[in-house]
């Protein structure tokens, strides 16, 4: 299978056909559109636009479309492009055409012509509905956003500022203090992978302008302070931080900025969860379940059972998502069950922490009670980790012990999966004695909400106890599935059935590999 296409495309009416007849070759594709006549880049703002949205229907996400709009402001066929090109298709019979493409590209193999080999003088018009006003090009254009994952609505929100643009494009990309509150911000690429993802998105589209992508702290960033801007390029629920701009740089004696304002590309996902519009947020939540990283390799492990460590933080919904497992078929050890069992009377674990904190921690029966042990540790760091470097190495031993009883069949048979549900995961650096983790993570406004209402605390007792957790970005980045509870039970379900599903095709597609 190639892996690099470029489609010459002449006749705009055929994208679909083409597309669906390309898809299977490619997983990245080029257009390259035939024009008639040399006109204005905006000019083509529209066509691109609607081609870009169309083919999400056709191909949805599993092939990287990208325009090229060199050719349609410098009117020649060579370009240098950032991925070597391994085919070219046609939907028109353009041979001329196509084979100084292939000599450009140095492309060996000879071009596919996807239509009757008599359609030879097809070629794009501009749309009639184009209107001069819309054809006017800057110099120095200026664009902001997050672009989290390039999706369709970055390729065309970028591809409209790169039209209008013929010295200078600067793009404000936001860096943590920004997106805080957007959707799942623990996953969101650092940003400067997502500049580095711009820049070579762009490069590749149009390798013509001079490119300053700056991180941005602010809503403003370089609009604030560049008196060589002349245009920003907005979508239409941002318009009104234009005219922000606009107002900070009258106070600063900046010349104002022209405002082109494009439309949202709409979702054609209406569930309640995912957003409206085609957007990075609904990209992270479609995360949720899938393979986020992949496990390292765990030699010290046996292969059977495979272990999955499930953790995240307080309220988060681990003890639910343990439960949703069991009930499709894994073996679930709950470390807070196991840490009852390790506490009782005759244990290693209970004699070491009786000498320790004293016999007035214990009740009647001669079990620690934990409501008087609790104050003792809860705000004392040094006594909470003396405390979990006396219970976490016993924990452990308890459970390895009943691991082995398990690979040992003296329970039955051995699972092919066992779940071990530990807050302290990450923590207590248990994360080695799993195959991988998988995490549980809500807003921390969130869980601080669950957590008053479930313990019955006030705010400030929530917060403090939640402090003492490791926090969501810190567990994303040692996990590789994530799941969150933020939204409606069902979706949650989905979730895990997704991830489920996708471990056990894993290990199957595994144990086939091996016979």
């Amino acid at each position: 299978m190639a892996s690099t296409g470029l489609l010459v495309v002449s006749n705009i009416k055929q994208l679909g056909k083409s597309l669906r007849s390309i898809e299977k070759y490619v997983n990245s594709l080029y257009i390259h559109l035939n024009v008639s006549a040399p006109s204005p880049a905006p000019a083509w703002s529209r066509l691109i636009s609607q081609l870009y949205a169309d083919s999400g229907s056709y191909v949805g996400t599993k092939v990287d479309l990208r325009v090229l709009l060199t050719p349609l402001k410098q009117q020649q066929q060579y370009m240098k492009l950032g991925r070597t090109v391994d085919i070219i298709f046609s939907d028109a019979h353009q041979p001329e055409l196509c084979d100084r493409l292939r000599a450009a590209l140095n492309i060996s193999k000879p071009t596919i012509f996807l239509e009757d080999p008599s359609n030879t003088d097809l070629q794009l018009q501009l749309p009639a509905t184009t209107e001069a006003t819309n054809q006017k090009a800057y110099p120095n254009v200026v664009i902001g956003g997050t672009f989290d994952r390039i999706h369709i609505g970055h390729k065309i929100f970028l591809t409209q500022a790169v039209l209008r643009a013929h010295k200078r494009l600067v793009v404000g990309v936001t860096t943590p203090a920004m997106t805080k509150n957007k959707v799942l911000p623990e996953l969101i690429l650092p940003y400067e992978e997502r500049i580095k993802q711009l820049r070579e998105f762009l490069t590749d589209i149009d390798n013509t302008l001079q490119y300053d992508i700056v991180p941005i702290d602010d809503p403003f960033g370089p609009t604030a302070s560049d008196p060589d801007l002349q245009l920003i390029v907005v979508s239409a629920e941002t318009l009104r931080g234009a005219h922000k701009v606009n107002e900070l740089r009258a106070t600063k004696e900046l010349c104002q900025l022209d405002i082109f304002t494009i439309d949202i590309v709409e979702s054609k996902v209406n569930d309640g969860i995912h957003e409206s519009k085609v957007s990075s947020s609904n990209t992270r939540i479609d995360m949720l379940g899938t393979r986020w990283r992949q496990p390292e390799a765990r030699p010290n492990l046996p292969e059977r059972p495979y272990i999955i460590g499930l953790t995240g933080g307080i309220a988060a919904g681990k003890s639910k998502m343990a439960e949703r497992l069991g009930d499709m078929g894994a073996h679930v050890i709950d470390c807070d069950k196991v840490a009852h069992d390790v506490y009782e009377p005759g244990q290693a674990c209970h004699e070491k922490i009786v000498k320790h904190f004293g016999k007035d921690i214990l009740a009647g029966d001669g079990r620690i009670d934990r409501t008087k042990l609790g104050p003792r540790v809860f705000g004392n760091p040094q006594e909470l980790q003396l405390l979990n470097s006396i219970v976490w190495p016993e924990l452990m031993v308890e459970v390895n012990h009943r691991l082995a009883n398990l690979r040992s069949g003296a329970a039955g048979p051995m699972p092919k999966i066992v779940v071990l549900e530990a807050a302290v995961l990450l923590k207590a650096g248990w994360e080695t004695n799993c195959h991988e983790v998988w995490s549980m993570i809500v807003p921390p406004e969130e869980a601080v909400k669950r957590v008053m209402e479930r313990n019955n605390l006030s705010e400030i007792e929530a917060r403090n106890r939640l402090a003492n957790q490791v926090n969501n970005a810190d567990v994303v980045a040692k996990s590789h599935v994530i799941f969150s509870s933020q939204w409606a039970y069902e979706f949650t379900q989905l979730q895990a059935e997704r991830a489920w599903q996708m471990l056990n095709k894993e290990l199957d597609a595994k144990q086939h590999s091996n016979l």
